[in-house]
């Protein structure tokens, strides 16, 4: 019934006009007033509205279009490792089961919106998003919020919010792409609109046949799937519009497991199936001194293991969520804004494991408000929110953000915030869960200076920062029935934990000469267990680098020129962690680097219609591990082609 609804209603709305474009939303650049604004200057992390990224002390970073098609090949992370302060650990190659840290929180601690839509799996036991789903074929744009922002999120917001934006603009564009272990990547994307509308989306393609994902096996573990998204916007008036997305995701991936009788991860013909429907529908009014955005959303995520393809399933999943909210920016008087919304989210899942069923349903309702001025080279913000969860109660959230122009283009920054992630549906009511779990809690602190922004042909800036989180929950044994272990004899989750993560980040770029480019981002972050009394107390948090960086470097020999190639590469440097919270199972440090070129075959217009391009993933062939016993990627030669009309 979604599916179908949520075409109609894309297929009725007709494409973004002149005057009144989503910036929220939009793939290449955003209107206001009569000015365009470049796509990597906007965000909606900051305030849940358009918003400048220099009109924040928050640390925000955004890759547009560009960048992304410039960093080449389907996988995600790729893109993610230009951010500073994020680490990836992957079970595995392209499509595995893969989480993201940011600052030294959880992978679930991770705000993930596709879309403008919460994407988190319900039915997972920490809800957080698996990256391995999604593919940066389809983005235009990626925004990452680095700190918490609950007052403007709700839950789910303590390590940061991630925003990725699909495609949304006319014309039309494909790329396809092969290479090693029988990989082939395609994508196309395209729209059309006028003065009534806009209508247009993407799609893509991509199957590998792989490697062994367990680092003792031989077998490879391949990965297909197949994504499509949709977008659409029909103009009412000039103030008034509707609008509309829906995305789908199928994706199989071989992976490996622990049989029998020694337990270990071996080589298995277990596979997995992914399924992702989420979409929105709602309207948006822009008078100036009024915006207004409101929307119902829905996400969708079932999962199956098979023991062997063919099989019946061993193990299904479906988590689901439906989202209503209003957001709002007014603008009373000269220099003050007052940003505000609510929102009620509605939550369940379901799960069947050897014929055993177990499902759960819960709700939250959160309302905020935030104050802020921008005057002359001063801007600040401050807001509260509450929250009233079904089952935990209430949460009140605070946040402040202050940013100062010392001279043209040279900024202080300050900002501190609050989180917090509502329990789990399978840390409340599964067979281990706990009814009187209280939702996690984390507070954040920024103090930084930054020249420019990443649109700049310069930019540079330094934060130091701090994250304490408190009331995280973890599973306990129960080796004795008593208190909260009664009818638990296999353990359930308490509040037990807490966890300090502080650093600093650096992230500069640089254009000395016409067409080329330098960029670094780069992060020293301790992480560790807090927790008073605990066993693991003072260690480092698991999976944790103390040093992330990557420098990245693209030269174009005569900027623009046909049969002229482009030269680019990335280094990607991260220190020592540890796979678990005694601190006993090493991962060393390592060093990837990647090295890629294209060339402009023809010209439109000053534009590049037609580009060959190629790349080489790991070039000196480093073997390393991000999770213990699981593999990561071995070199790879790739090379496609690449057109825009």
């Amino acid at each position: 019934m979604r599916t179908f609804l949520f075409f109609g209603v894309s297929f009725l709305g007709l494409a973004p006009p002149a005057f009144a474009q989503d910036t929220a939303e939009a793939t290449a650049t955003a209107e206001i007033a009569d000015f365009r604004v470049p796509e990597e200057r906007l965000t909606i992390t900051v305030t849940g509205n358009p918003s400048e990224v220099e009109d924040t002390g928050q640390p925000v970073t955004v890759i547009g279009t560009d960048e992304i098609a410039a960093i080449q090949g389907p996988d995600v992370t790729r893109v993610l490792q230009r951010v500073p302060g994020v680490t990836i650990n992957r079970n595995g190659g392209l499509g595995a089961t893969t989480g993201v840290s940011v600052r030294g929180a959880s992978n679930d601690q991770l705000l993930v919106l596709i879309d403008g839509v919460r994407v988190a799996d319900t039915a997972a036991p920490a809800t957080g998003f698996d990256f391995g789903t999604l593919l940066s074929t389809n983005l235009s744009k990626v925004e990452l919020l680095r700190g918490s922002n609950s007052v403007i999120w709700g839950a789910d917001a303590v390590g940061g919010v991630l925003v990725a934006s699909t495609f949304e603009r006319s014309g039309f564009a494909g790329s396809v792409e092969a290479g090693s272990r029988d990989t082939v990547s395609t994508g196309v994307e395209g729209g059309i609109g006028g003065d009534i509308g806009f209508i247009g989306g993407s799609a893509s393609y991509v199957t590998t046949d792989g490697f062994s994902a367990a680092a003792s096996g031989t077998e490879p573990d391949g990965f297909r799937q197949f994504a499509g998204n949709l977008r659409a916007r029909a103009y009412l008036s000039r103030t008034l519009e509707l609008i509309g997305s829906l995305r789908y995701a199928d994706g199989e991936l071989d992976i490996d497991g622990t049989p029998a009788p020694t337990f270990t991860l071996a080589d298995t013909p277990q596979v997995q199936d992914t399924q992702q429907l989420s979409g929105s529908v709602g309207a948006l009014y822009d008078s100036g001194p009024l915006y207004l955005r409101g929307a119902y959303s829905f996400s969708d995520t079932q999962r199956d293991n098979l023991p062997a393809r063919g099989l019946a399933p061993d193990f299904e999943s479906d988590g689901s969520s439906d989202r209503i909210d209003l957001r709002g920016e007014w603008r009373p008087i000269g220099p003050l804004i007052v940003n505000f919304g609510a929102e009620n989210l509605w939550s369940d899942y379901a799960s069947t494991s050897f014929g055993t069923t177990s499902s759960a349903k819960t709700g939250i309702f959160g309302a905020y408000v935030q104050a802020g001025i921008e005057y002359r080279g001063l801007s600040g913000h401050i807001g509260v929110r509450q929250d009233e969860h079904e089952d935990f109660g209430g949460a009140t959230s605070f946040g402040g953000d202050l940013t100062y122009e010392i001279v043209p283009n040279l900024r202080l920054r300050a900002s501190v915030g609050e989180g917090f992630k509502a329990p789990s549906l399978f840390q409340l009511f599964s067979d281990y869960g706990n009814v009187a779990l209280q939702p996690e809690e984390s507070t954040s602190y920024d103090l930084g200076i930054a020249y420019g922004t990443r649109a700049d042909r310069t930019y540079a800036t330094v934060t130091l920062f701090q994250r304490d989180s408190e009331n995280l929950i973890d599973f306990i044994g129960c080796p004795v029935q008593a208190g909260i272990c009664v009818g638990r004899p296999f353990g359930t989750y308490d509040n037990v934990a807490q966890a300090r993560a502080r650093g600093v980040e650096v992230e500069a770029g640089a254009s000395p000469t016409e067409g080329l480019m330098l960029r670094l981002a780069y992060a020293y972050t301790e992480a560790e267990n807090r927790s008073a009394g605990a066993p693991n107390f003072g260690n480092r948090l698991a999976r944790r680098p103390q040093h992330a960086g990557t420098l990245s470097v693209d030269w174009a020999f005569q900027p623009g020129a046909v049969g002229v190639p482009v030269i680019g590469g990335d280094v990607r440097i991260v220190g020592d962690s540890f796979d678990d919270p005694a601190n006993s199972i090493r991962l060393d440090g390592y060093t990837v680097v990647d090295l890629r070129v294209s060339v402009p075959l023809g010209l439109i217009a000053g534009e590049r219609p037609v580009e060959a391009f190629g790349r080489v993933e790991n070039l000196f062939d480093e073997t390393y591990q991000t999770a213990a016993d699981y593999n990561q990627t071995p070199r790879g030669v790739f090379a496609g082609f690449r057109v825009r009309l």
